[in-house]
């Protein structure tokens, strides 16, 4: 098992394409954990402003009456892919992994698969 720190080490360094990351309540919308970034790019700036996305997804989820979960949320810039992953496993519960990836090194599929490994092991 893996804590924070050591979850978000991992997604930098074994996520090809990565360039930051975060562990984030969206209940609060407060980042506990960040790793990368930029000067240009404000991950606790982001944690916050993802965590409307997330909440407004789950509000639609329950307007629809869709009983299902998300796993993950994809959106997709210039440059960029935002990879918004909602946690499932023991203590998760409100937490989303959100993953910076450069769009021109990354492979999603493998970003995703990586993701769900990393979450995987994470002890909240």
């Amino acid at each position: 098992m893996a804590n924070t720190e050591t979850a978000l080490k991992e997604a930098l360094s074994s996520i090809e394409g990565a360039t930051g990351a975060a562990l984030v309540d969206y209940t609060s919308g407060m980042a506990l954990g960040t790793i990368g970034g930029n000067n240009g790019f404000d991950l606790n700036v982001a944690a916050a402003g993802n965590t409307d996305v997330v909440r407004a997804k789950l509000r639609t989820m329950e307007l629809l009456g869709i009983q299902d979960e998300i796993e993950d949320i994809l959106i997709t810039l210039g440059t960029q892919y935002h990879l918004i992953r909602l946690l499932r496993s023991q203590g998760g519960n409100g937490l989303f992994l959100y993953l910076v990836l450069d769009s021109g090194r990354a492979n999603l599929a493998m970003a995703r698969h990586q993701l769900r490994r990393i979450e995987a092991q994470l002890e909240v």
